[in-house]
C-alpha cells in the first residue's frame, strides 16, 4: 500500500512509504550558535509498542557517507562519537508521532542532509524523507535590526513621557499668559500670602542689622 507524506519548509515532496504516514521539513534555516530543531512526525496504522525504532543520520554536501547520529527504541541513544558527539538531543514523543530531534552549538561545519526513518513493526518503509540544513552566521541586517527592536522599546516609551510633559508645561504657561493679559487679581489669601513673606523678610533684614549693631559695639569697647 502507498501513502503520501510532506515536507514543509521551502518545498514539498512526496514520499512512498508503507502504512506510515511521513512529515518532515524539507529545509531548514539555522544560524551559529542557535540551537536548531529538525522536525519529524510520523502517523502509522499500528499501535505505538517498544519495537518502535527511530534512526537519524547525517550525510555531508561533499559526500556520500552517511553517519548515524541518533537511534531510538525505547530510551534515547545520541551518537557519543563523530561530529554530533554530546550535541544531538531528543525533544520528540512517539506517543505523539514525533520524532524530533534537536542540535546545540550548531557550525557551519553541520550543513548537509539529515535523515529520519521510523520504523513501527509491522509497518515497513520503502523512501525516507530527507532535510537540508543550511547554518549561516547572522547578518548585520539581523543584529541592525534586533538593535532597533530594543531601541523602540526602550526610547519610544520615554520620549512619549517628555512630550507629555512638555504639553503639560506648555499649556500652563500659557494659562498664566492668558491670566496677566486679562487683568488677573491675586486672590485675598495670595495678597496674604505675599504680604506675609514680605514682613518676614523686613524683619529678617532688621534682625541681621541690629546683630550687626552689637558686634561692631563690642569691637569698640574692647579697644
Amino acid at each position: 500500500m502507498q501513502q503520501s507524506g510532506a515536507a514543509g519548509g521551502r518545498g514539498c515532496a512526496l514520499f512512498p512509504l508503507l502504512s506510515v504516514l511521513f512529515f518532515q521539513d524539507a529545509h531548514v534555516q539555522g544560524y551559529v550558535g542557535e540551537k536548531i530543531k529538525l522536525k519529524c512526525t510520523f502517523k502509522s496504522t499500528s499501535a505505538v509498542t517498544d519495537k518502535l525504532t527511530i534512526d537519524w543520520t547525517y550525510r555531508p554536501p561533499t559526500s556520500s557517507r552517511t553517519e548515524s547520529i541518533f537511534h531510538y527504541q525505547s530510551f534515547q541513544y545520541p551518537s557519543t562519537a563523530g561530529t554530533f558527539r554530546d550535541r544531538i538531543s531528543w525533544v520528540g514523543n512517539v506517543y505523539k508521532g514525533d520524532a524530533s530531534i534537536s542540535i546545540s552549538n550548531p557550525t557551519i561545519k553541520d550543513n548537509g542532509t539529515f535523515s529520519c526513518a521510523v520504523k513501527n513493526p509491522p509497518d515497513v518503509h520503502h523512501n525516507i524523507p530527507v532535510t537540508e540544513l543550511t547554518v549561516t552566521e547572522r547578518g548585520f541586517g539581523t543584529m541592525l535590526s534586533s538593535v532597533a527592536l530594543l531601541s523602540i522599546l526602550v526610547f519610544v516609551p520615554s520620549a512619549v513621557v517628555v512630550v507629555l510633559l512638555l504639553v503639560r508645561m506648555g499649556r500652563k504657561a500659557a494659562g498664566l499668559k492668558k491670566r496677566s493679559k486679562s487683568g488677573y487679581k491675586k486672590s485675598s489669601i495670595e495678597v496674604s500670602d505675599d504680604t506675609d513673606q514680605e514682613e518676614e523678610d523686613t524683619c529678617m533684614g532688621r534682625l541681621c542689622v541690629r546683630c550687626a549693631e552689637c558686634l561692631d559695639s563690642d569691637y569698640e569697647e574692647t579697644y
